[in-house]
């Protein structure tokens, strides 16, 4: 979807403020005020989400726990519940949804907007921003960054303006919404330094660095030609262009998740089979969990493994049906590991699900009628899907951990309900 110039700024970037964070607090009021961290606390964790509080010591997304454990003593760890923030960031959906229909959302916390043919009912952009802004904090007791812009680029990086942001050690309240008139991208984007751009990692901008170029600005001055012969044809085009502000991009409402997948970093390397064998069932559990809480199921099971040295395997298996339930998601995952040897050690472990689609309903098949037939050797009925709902009733309420999927004395995945 390419758009046309706009006259008036009419793409919003909605970017909640410490999202999982923000969830725990809710659920757990003495947490208020204090530096609380989302992750696991182990010297290989890390930090998933962090509040305002924690972010004055320096605290910050993706950064290893051991770091922020050091940084903060006194930081609270909270562990990471999942289900309950998809929850959340289905009301927010919800929300946003009643502005305009043209919601492309990015993760669980953010989203973008186009709300052109809104502004007739709901009055400009900028006011519309500040309409949703009031809605989250009313509906889900949640506070958002609003940015607001002709193209996606530039509402993006004026959501980033309107957060909060620690300075000299100190908290400073951000304005909450922060609007670029029309006309006024390219004095808002040349004074950003040029890592702000998509395409921009660490490499590229030491790249760009050894050019002379710090800012957007200082990318926009260099000639096509140069950036083309020192990055690539399609990199250099890409951020020529973001460079003079030229982001045609449209909001996409009908994106889908291409996978669902969970994967976890040990504090000890897992050198045994059994070991694997345990995880594999776990992380599918949890896979699948996603999966109906999304209504989804999907036909191709990957396992990642990441050794002790970093280096990093896939392997995958294409199944001829959709599934959702742990047993079957671990009964593939499994046997995709077998081939595995663990004994460099296994620092990552995980197991994702794509070919995604609905998965509300689905035929039972001759296989799966059969003793130990079915997608990838289990056995399904459709009665399952009724006690797996309940399951994850059972989760929703009482938390994730409230029932688990069970292995036998061989670490197999026991049969499901």
């Amino acid at each position: 979807m390419v758009r046309r110039p706009e006259t008036e700024p009419s793409i919003l970037h909605v970017d909640m403020d410490s999202f999982y964070a923000s969830v725990e607090v809710l659920h757990d009021p003495s947490l208020a005020g204090r530096p609380v961290i989302v992750g696991a606390a182990g010297y290989r964790g890390v930090v998933a989400s962090c509040t305002y509080e924690a972010r004055v010591f320096g605290i910050h997304s993706a950064m290893p726990s051991a770091e922020a454990r050091r940084l903060c003593p006194e930081a609270v760890f909270v562990a990471p519940h999942p289900g309950r923030y998809a929850a959340y960031s289905r009301r927010l959906h919800a929300v946003l949804g009643d502005y305009t229909p043209l919601v492309e959302g990015i993760g669980l916390d953010e989203a973008f907007l186009d709300v052109a043919g809104a502004r007739r009912l709901f009055g400009p952009a900028s006011e519309i921003a500040v309409a949703i802004r009031r809605s989250i904090a009313d509906e889900l007791e949640l506070e958002c960054a609003v940015g607001v812009g002709t193209s996606k680029l530039v509402a993006k990086l004026a959501s980033r303006q309107a957060k909060p942001r620690v300075t000299a050690g100190r908290l400073e309240p951000g304005p909450g919404v922060f609007v670029v008139e029309a006309g006024e991208e390219l004095a808002f984007l040349h004074q950003h330094p040029v890592g702000a751009l998509w395409g921009v990692g660490p490499a590229t901008e030491q790249r760009l660095r050894r050019l002379g170029v710090v800012t957007v600005g200082d990318l926009a001055a260099v000639p096509r030609t140069t950036l083309v012969a020192a990055l690539g044809t399609s990199l250099g085009a890409h951020l020529h262009e973001l460079s003079w502000g030229r982001d045609r991009r449209g909001v996409e409402p009908d994106r889908e998740a291409k996978s669902v997948g969970h994967e976890q970093t040990y504090p000890i390397d897992l050198a045994e089979g059994a070991e694997l064998r345990r995880e594999a069932v776990r992380l599918a559990d949890a896979v699948a969990a996603r999966l109906r809480l999304g209504g989804l199921a999907g036909r191709t099971v990957t396992v990642k493994v990441r050794f002790s040295d970093f280096v990093t395997i896939t392997r995958s298996q294409t199944l001829p049906g959709p599934i959702d339930t742990a047993l079957e998601v671990a009964t593939v995952a499994r046997s995709l590991l077998d081939d595995v040897d663990p004994t460099p050690g296994v620092r990552l472990l995980g197991i994702s699900v794509s070919m995604l689609s609905a998965g509300a309903a689905r035929q039972l098949s001759l296989d799966d009628a059969l003793e130990g037939g079915g997608t990838g050797g289990a056995r399904w009925s459709p009665a399952w899907d009724e006690a797996w709902r309940a399951v994850d009733e059972l989760r929703r309420r009482f938390g994730q951990t409230i029932v688990r999927q069970g292995v036998d004395r061989d670490e197999r995945p026991l049969p499901d309900p």
